[in-house]
């Protein structure tokens, strides 16, 4: 893979999303199992990696740190802060939490679990409302004079936040949900990404594998599965959206893909500050999603692909309501 530049952060093109190992899809894989498909991930060239304190709580850091290990000084791990968490034992509490000495803290025991000395790019979760953005901009810029952190995300960020935290400590990359079917980010805050030269990162750019075709309406899905409780995978949404996947469907035939490679190769061509980070829990869909990179899409591709899903209303809100609110802030 070719290598793209959050800021001055160089990644691959396409990193990984972690987070199907912390039970988030069902029951996780083996430990051995799970280790074996990120170091399968490295060898096939992908040098980004992102991972959250919230998954498990905890023990997906202590995963991907133990993975990666061999490797450290040829990848960069990304990890966020900011959920209501007792960083002691782990338990949960509603809400959120970024107050600088929470912040510190939590920086501390991601340290520990991920078994580095840096941590290459430090994102808040979600925006506190409860912190002021610079409190927790100027928290960060003084990890990375400690030297503890080298560089600040934002994800689900509103535009006018991003830019105030820009101004107390330079924001590296925004993670945000984007794919064909969550287009959030277009009217704002790529732009603004683009104007100061932050880098953006999509979230469940397979649209939590909706876009890949292999979920349709019959697709049976775990109560422990958290697309579960989504509104958008109801199986009456699922139905309702069934034409983003013909439209994909139509694209990987003529380009002798699958559907998710035109989906993330659609991303790609986007912006070339674009990095996804799709998330699999097997080592045959992460050659898949890298093969991605091998994909081009023409000019006449993407205005097909544009007019196409311009036609099509996507049903069902993204996430549950009691996330989502914490969007966009």
């Amino acid at each position: 893979m070719q290598s793209r530049h959050l800021g001055s952060l160089a990644v691959s093109e396409i990193g990984y999303g972690t987070m199907s190992f912390a039970s988030m899809y069902g029951p996780s894989p083996e430990r051995s199992e799970a280790i074996r498909v990120i170091r399968g991930a490295y060898e096939r060239g992908v040098t980004f990696f992102d991972t959250a304190e919230a998954y498990g709580p905890f023990t997906n850091e202590e995963l991907v740190g133990e993975a990666l290990a061999p490797f450290r000084d040829q990848v960069v791990i990304a990890t966020k802060f900011g959920w209501n968490i007792d960083l002691d034992t782990g338990e949960r509490h509603p809400g959120l939490n970024s107050k600088p000495d929470h912040v510190r803290r939590a920086v501390d025991g991601m340290l520990k679990r991920l078994k580095v000395e840096t941590i290459d790019l430090l994102y808040q979760h979600r925006v506190d409302p409860d912190v002021p953005i610079e409190d927790v901009a100027g928290t960060v810029k003084s990890l990375v004079e400690a030297g503890k952190v080298k560089h600040f995300g934002l994800p689900e960020a509103a535009a006018n936040t991003i830019r105030r935290a820009h101004a107390v400590q330079p924001v590296t990359a925004i993670q945000s949900e984007y794919s064909l079917w969550t287009r959030d980010p277009e009217p704002e805050v790529l732009p603004l990404c683009e104007e100061l030269g932050i880098g953006f990162v999509p979230w469940s750019p397979l649209g939590a594998g909706y876009l890949t075709g292999k979920i349709d309406a019959s697709t049976e899905i775990a109560p422990t599965d958290f697309r579960a409780n989504s509104p958008r995978f109801t199986a009456e949404a699922r139905e309702a959206n069934k034409g983003l996947v013909d439209l994909l469907g139509r694209i990987a035939t003529m380009k002798a893909a699958t559907p998710a490679q035109i989906a993330l190769a659609w991303l790609l061509a986007r912006k070339p500050f674009i990095v996804p980070i799709p998330g699999t829990r097997r080592l045959e869909r992460v050659e898949e999603n890298v093969g991605a990179a091998h994909v081009a899409l023409t000019g006449a591709d993407l205005a097909e692909i544009e007019a196409e899903a311009a036609r099509i209303t996507v049903e069902g809100e993204r996430l549950p309501a009691a996330v989502l609110q914490y969007s966009y802030r």
